[in-house]
């Protein structure tokens, strides 16, 4: 792991797995049918999603029926709704990928969970705008109790998206700097948090809007450096930044397009811009020039591959995806142990109160037509999460 990690890693206590008696395996408990955002063809959300009674299957050896606290909706939610997302469940399905859970029972062969434990989902597509559900205990992560509920709604996209481009790409130092688009984003917010814990200093780019000054200033309380719009990349402005703190040898791209470009003109030469994310629905300009005299590197970067790579095994043929005719390879201890690592980390920076859920716009179930439309208003900085 690069040092950038490691230095959150020092502070982070690791707790060792619980392994407890499981309750015998069950039907799950009579009375009202869960209800669950339920979607039977691709389209616009307010057009295809309906609030509706789930069944619930009977209970597993292998299972866990668990009690939903809490959900976001995420921009890669919309886009699996509307069918555009590389990674579509199969239909009709249940919206919704992140989101924290109360364990209710567990199948008789499930010893890592027990009643009463929080779990959010080890990856994306399980359907968490739900009251109630019944899982495999594979597809579950258990997470502490002690922490708020809306980080740990909230931790298992963006904190972990933020944490690994941190990590993984550029060895940082304290001292060192990186430069971000879409700052105001929950991985804008949570790469600011993080950063500030390792020492390392933000440079967060944002679009001009009416309310700018309060924005930079919730920024600014966050740990951010430096805020900056889109057209202040342009100006010469930019070089008294400079003067204090050095030149980023990271650059984390959300939006494409010109914003990209711009940002790419700071990078420092044999710096790496890591792109995760395309809300400009741009594609990535770079100027042949950096390539040639500043020899930057361009990197991708998509959790949910990660946590494919890092939890289900890997193809024995090496693509990484897992597969149905070729032989799959279980994570390596290493790989296992990166997750828990982050994990751990990541909790413990919320515990610290250096790691805090992003702004968030608390909605009940039946209210999920408004915060399905105000998800993708333009200039929303506040995440709807709908409580269950």
């Amino acid at each position: 792991m690069q040092r950038a990690a490691a230095r959150v890693l020092r502070g982070a206590v690791r707790t060792p797995p619980v392994r407890t008696l499981p309750v015998r395996a069950r039907s799950a408990p009579a009375g009202t049918a869960p209800l669950g955002l339920l979607y039977e063809r691709h389209g616009e959300p307010a057009a295809v999603v309906q609030l509706k009674d789930l069944e619930v299957p009977k209970l597993g050896d292998c299972d866990v029926h668990v009690k939903m606290l809490a959900a976001p909706i995420n921009p890669a939610d919309i886009n699996m709704i509307q069918g555009t997302y590389p990674l579509l469940s199969p239909l009709p399905a249940v919206g919704g990928s992140e989101g924290v859970g109360e364990v209710l029972e567990v199948g008789r062969r499930v010893v890592a969970l027990k009643p009463g434990d929080w779990v959010i989902p080890a990856d994306a597509g399980l359907g968490t705008w739900r009251t109630r559900g019944v899982f495999p205990e594979k597809m579950l992560l258990k997470v502490p109790s002690d922490i708020p509920v809306l980080c740990a709604a909230t931790l298992s996209v963006n904190p972990c998206t933020a944490f690994r481009m941190l990590a993984d790409f550029e060895s940082l130092v304290p001292g060192d700097s990186v430069i971000q688009n879409a700052a105001n984003s929950g991985v804008g917010q949570a790469v600011i948090q993080i950063a500030r814990a390792s020492g390392i200093k933000t440079i967060n780019v944002v679009r001009n809007r009416p309310d700018l000054p309060k924005l930079v200033e919730r920024l600014m309380a966050l740990g951010a450096d430096h805020v900056v719009t889109e057209e202040m990349l342009r100006k010469p402005e930019m070089k008294d930044i400079f003067k204090s703190i050095p030149r980023p040898r990271l650059a984390l791209n959300c939006v494409g397009g010109k914003s990209t470009t711009e940002m790419l003109r700071h990078l420092q030469p044999k710096g790496t811009m890591v792109t995760y994310g395309g809300m400009a629905k741009q594609p990535v300009m770079v100027p042949v020039s950096a390539f040639i005299f500043r020899d930057v590197r361009l990197r991708g970067f998509w959790m949910t591959q990660w946590r494919k790579d890092h939890t289900q095994g890997r193809c024995s043929q090496g693509d990484g995806w897992p597969c149905m005719a070729q032989r799959e390879l279980p994570p390596s201890r290493a790989e296992q142990e990166s997750v828990a690592a982050m994990m751990d980390a990541l909790c413990q920076l919320i515990r610290r109160g250096q790691l805090t859920a992003p702004a968030c716009t608390e909605l009940p179930l039946q209210d999920y037509r408004a915060a399905l439309e105000d998800s993708m208003k333009p200039f929303v900085s506040s995440k709807q999460i709908l409580l269950l």
